[in-house]
């Protein structure tokens, strides 16, 4: 297996901390998002959407999208469960990481699209659109805090591919998006900390 990866891209640093987790290692291709090396014709026979993480089998079949890769491996590596260990396990990750795709990532996705100078030659943006989704991530991300109030980690008191796409997400908007954090945020900062403090999360 291979994975086709960028290391600054969040969805590909889900896969690559997924990996960590289970202590699997998978050699990676280094993607170029900027210099739209995902949208080569090459590429393009890989994933037809023309993004990444691309994860590439041995026989060549090539599987997109950072959670369906997650489940792969999940379903070969089953130890740690990082989807749960059992069915309201399993169903109470699946909403935490839905939750924190369409509440979190997507906004930041979108303050990223339409208002950073690094994609600003890639689309033609909406400023107005980035602004309204700066407002989206900071109600959200006061949501997510009062519900950490009440967990150790967002799906209960057991680390799962949630925590991974909240932390990924979080870094990334902090990071290259530029939205910052609000230290009143203290349930949340504290779960960043120890979410951070974690091997998984240098890579």
């Amino acid at each position: 297996m291979k994975l086709y990866d960028n290391v600054r891209a969040p969805n590909p640093r889900r896969v690559r901390m997924f990996l960590a987790e289970k202590g699997i290692e998978v050699p990676t291709v280094q993607i170029d998002l900027l210099k739209r090396e995902q949208k080569s014709d090459e590429f393009l026979r890989k994933n037809p959407l023309g993004s990444i993480p691309v994860l590439e089998l041995d026989d060549g079949e090539c599987i997109a999208e950072s959670v369906a890769i997650c489940r792969y491996l999940e379903e070969l590596h089953p130890a740690p469960a990082l989807f749960g260990a059992d069915a309201r396990e399993r169903a109470r990750v699946e909403m935490w990481n839905r939750r924190i795709e369409l509440g979190l990532f997507m906004p930041v996705a979108q303050v990223w699209i339409h208002g950073s100078p690094l994609t600003a030659r890639l689309v033609q943006q909406i400023p107005a659109a980035a602004g309204f989704n700066r407002a989206v991530v900071a109600r959200f991300l006061g949501w997510l805090d009062r519900q950490l109030a009440e967990r150790r980690f967002f799906a209960g008191e057991r680390f799962s591919v949630a925590d991974i796409t909240a932390l990924c997400t979080l870094d990334f908007a902090t990071g290259l998006v530029g939205i910052p954090f609000d230290p009143a945020f203290a349930n949340l900062a504290r779960w960043r900390d120890e979410v951070s403090s974690r091997p998984s999360a240098k890579v």
